[in-house]
């Protein structure tokens, strides 16, 4: 057991990141008190393409973080062999037939990472990855790769929390909106909405779109480039479909229970959102979106709304993630990321490592809060 500097740790978050955070500290012997100011997986976690990936171009030290993340996921995977709720059966992308067209680039981007990246004719389609309307796949291609996958990340969530508790991790929930508070320029705990109060010697922050807004009570800037999403999930439907597909319509992946899971960018950008801070999507959103998924589905099916999911989007404003101690703060964490599932596990790690011992990790040395400073 390593001779901890922190003994005691709040973490304010019930997403993936603040669990994963949670059970790592609680691994390594630390009493821990994960706080929420709603129930689990609440937030951007329960509505999340949680697509496990690296594609596509991004810094090389990115990139190095989300594979070590997605190594994580395969150990698990190992663990669980016949889970349901986390697959890699690969992932298949394709761009529009048009100037904007970057296939041949990614491609080649991939490949020179060492990233598995196959190029497939529309004709090559079918054999490497059923389930997928050809038609719909442009004259230039697509890239097939075939080590990504995807996570149920609630039910991940619940796995996590039932080992946290019973590791002794004490979980506070509907908690209302969580303050960090703070004495002699270090975090000192928590007080929530309903009148609690948790002291720690040590707080992490992972409550997504949420952090940038409380680190400023602090007077320091985390660059916020969070969208409102939307996630709309369909009704199961009998599909030959494994594979993760983002397509330049929409983006599609299955789910444990045989239905899909939807997104795109243009149906955010629907997104209506109130002056008292509450969303609201257009019915031609939604069954636009269901059209789109059906264009690029063998046989074209009719897809029907079970239930979406609309709310922010945790992206920090340069594109990084932010992750570790806030500068000039002692004992104040943050974890405010895109790719939350990619990251989940290993972020929970390094995160954990860090608080209980003090000792910053090589792999977060890009991603600190005082790049900001």
């Amino acid at each position: 057991m390593p001779t901890h500097l922190v003994s005691k740790v709040v973490v304010v978050g019930g997403g993936i990141f603040g669990v994963s955070s949670a059970l790592h500290l609680s691994r390594l012997g630390i009493q821990t008190i994960l706080v929420n100011n709603g129930p689990l997986a609440s937030g951007a976690s329960g509505r999340s393409l949680a697509w496990l990936n690296s594609a596509r171009m991004r810094s090389a030290e990115y990139h190095r973080l989300r594979m070590i993340g997605i190594d994580r996921y395969r150990t698990l995977s190992a663990k669980y062999p016949d889970a349901a709720w986390l697959r890699f059966d690969g992932g298949l992308t394709w761009d529009a037939d048009d100037g904007s067209n970057e296939i041949m680039g990614a491609l080649a981007h991939e490949k020179s990472l060492g990233y598995d990246a196959r190029h497939l004719r529309p004709s090559d389609i079918p054999s490497a990855t059923p389930g997928v309307a050809i038609n719909a796949v442009t004259p230039q291609g697509a890239i097939f790769n075939p080590g990504e996958g995807w996570v149920d990340l609630p039910t991940l969530i619940k796995l996590l929390v039932a080992e946290f508790v019973e590791r002794g991790g004490q979980l506070v929930l509907d908690a209302g909106r969580a303050t960090v508070t703070l004495s002699a320029g270090r975090a000192t705990g928590v007080a929530t909405e309903t009148g609690a109060t948790f002291a720690a010697d040590a707080v992490l922050l992972a409550t997504g779109s949420e952090v940038p807004r409380t680190v400023a009570q602090t007077g320091q800037h985390i660059p916020d480039g969070t969208p409102i999403a939307l996630l709309v999930r369909t009704k199961p439907v009998a599909l030959p479909l494994r594979a993760v597909l983002n397509t330049p319509r929409v983006a599609v992946r299955p789910t444990p229970d045989g239905a899909l899971a939807l997104d795109s960018a243009w149906s955010e950008e629907q997104v209506i959102v109130n002056s008292d801070g509450t969303y609201g999507v257009k019915a031609s959103t939604l069954q636009g979106l269901l059209e789109e998924a059906s264009k690029v589905l063998e046989g074209n099916p009719k897809l029907e709304l079970e239930n979406y999911g609309v709310g922010p989007k945790p992206i920090p404003g340069d594109g990084e993630p932010v992750l570790g101690r806030l500068n000039d703060v002692e004992g104040y964490y943050v974890a405010f990321s895109h790719s939350g599932a990619t990251l989940a596990l290993i972020a929970g790690e390094l995160l954990a490592g860090e608080i209980a011992t003090g000792n910053e990790h090589p792999l977060l040395a890009n991603f600190r809060p005082a790049r900001f400073a």
